[in-house]
């Protein structure tokens, strides 16, 4: 295939446009399916997370230069157009070999009817670098201005900022865009110095959780012993961290030891699963449940056997008070991973929140009645936005009076900067994780 890093970066875009599929999971398909070596995977990779990253804003560039809103163009057009807007706006690309590249790639995919459309489209985004068009398109008003610097819808950087509160470092949680692979080291599976000798050189423990490790740039967790066999897993640190915390807070009134029952209740795809598996007491039980069987059969491929079930959270299938911890990992809008999924940020409006909000709280609700007096519940969302966390959990505390919020600080003293005595809040910029929510509930007593 000519041009075969250009071609695989153009055929994604399209299909998260087209589809709506997962760049995460079909780029890497690609990639090993056309036999990219390193380097040619690695410039893929590039121009298809960093188009579907800056998408919206290139569609503003590229409208600008065609004299025409980017929404009439077909398809096709669009994507090409994209992809070569990003090279000559954020790569060091010269103009002339972008604009040339460009132009044979949609001859390619498109024929030769908008090649000449395509050829002038780009020659005008090549006139100015990115500093110019930004002086040239970004609105004036502060908050918009960073949205369009930083490739962000608005709503999503005032989403930002609210979870952030007054003084937050707004400018620097947008900048921070490059994510790091995680890995898991399951315990009683694989230590992590044992995963640390097989990651090789340039891989590095996480900072925070025991079991993290970090792998350099370019590094290939498929390739790992540990990974393909199960005992590790790619898993971001702050999935760990939420975790962690569940499995270290207090249970009170009889709880505790090899009795203990736990429940993750919405397990898909089941690396939290797997992390609490290896974190029970001796003799205790996990169940994993999961409303789709798809996912719930990846849960039981990361537990390693039986363990998960198909479930509905919200009509549960097991009795009241049963469980001394409770994991709910709610549906979320996924905004606080944006740097590993950067299609998202366009894939997702405004009323995706308040779609998914009745549903958050009813989960949550029915975590509570799962939990036993005294014990303790999770509520975890991947995504800051206030709408989703503290705004849920303060609902569903209102309609229950005597739940306890617990303070998650002393249970992670390791790490800095976590939230406030009734949720924990991490961030891309300050601890190099997804921006993961925490709140730690203990249900009333009867």
């Amino acid at each position: 295939m000519k041009d075969a890093p250009r071609r695989t970066a153009y055929d994604v875009v399209l299909a998260v446009e087209r589809d709506g599929a997962y760049a995460n999971l079909l780029l890497p398909r690609l990639s090993r399916e056309r036999g990219l070596d390193r380097r040619d995977a690695a410039f893929a990779a590039e121009l298809t997370y960093g188009t579907l990253r800056w998408q919206g804003v290139l569609d503003e560039v590229v409208a600008a230069a065609a004299r025409r809103p980017a929404e009439t163009l077909d398809p096709p057009v669009r994507a090409v157009l994209r992809v070569g807007a990003y090279q000559l706006l954020h790569l060091r690309t010269p103009a002339h070999a972008a604009v040339h590249a460009t132009v044979e790639l949609a001859r390619a995919v498109a024929g030769p009817k908008p090649v000449g459309f395509v050829n002038a489209v780009l020659r005008k985004v090549s006139q100015g670098d990115w500093e110019t068009w930004v002086r040239r398109l970004a609105p004036a008003d502060e908050r918009g201005a960073l949205a369009f610097r930083h490739g962000y819808p608005l709503w999503v950087v005032d989403a930002i900022a609210a979870a952030l509160g007054p003084g937050g470092d707004l400018a620097a949680a947008l900048a921070e865009d490059r994510p790091v692979t995680h890995l898991v080291a399951r315990p009683g599976r694989v230590t992590r110095d044992a995963l640390l000798a097989e990651a090789g050189d340039g891989a590095e423990p996480g900072p925070w959780s025991p079991y993290a490790v970090r792998l350099a740039a370019g590094g290939d967790p498929g390739a790992l012993p540990s990974v393909r066999s199960g005992a590790a897993g790619v898993q971001d640190e702050g999935s760990q961290l939420v975790a962690l915390a569940l499995a270290r807070a207090e249970v009170t009134e009889g709880g505790g030891g090899a009795a203990e029952r736990w429940l993750d209740m919405c397990a898909g795809p089941g690396g939290k699963a797997a992390l609490l598996s290896g974190l029970l007491p001796e003799g205790g039980r996990l169940l994993a449940a999961e409303l789709h069987p798809h996912r719930a059969r990846l849960v039981a491929r990361a537990l390693g056997g039986p363990g998960a079930v198909v479930a509905d959270g919200t009509k549960p299938a097991w009795a009241a008070g049963a469980f001394d911890r409770v994991l709910v990992d709610a549906p979320c809008t996924g905004l606080g991973a944006l740097r590993r999924r950067p299609e998202v940020r366009w894939r997702r409006r405004p009323e995706d929140v308040d779609r998914l909000r009745p549903l958050q709280e009813r989960l949550l609700e029915s975590a509570l009645d799962a939990a036993r007096p005294g014990g303790v519940v999770a509520y975890v969302t991947c995504s800051p936005v206030p709408a989703e966390t503290t705004e849920v959990v303060a609902a569903v505390v209102s309609r229950r009076p005597g739940t306890e919020v617990v303070d998650p600080r002393p249970l992670l003293p390791e790490v800095p900067e976590t939230g406030t005595a009734t949720h924990l809040q991490l961030w891309p910029h300050r601890h190099g994780t997804d921006a993961m929510f925490l709140a730690l509930l203990r249900p009333p007593r009867p």
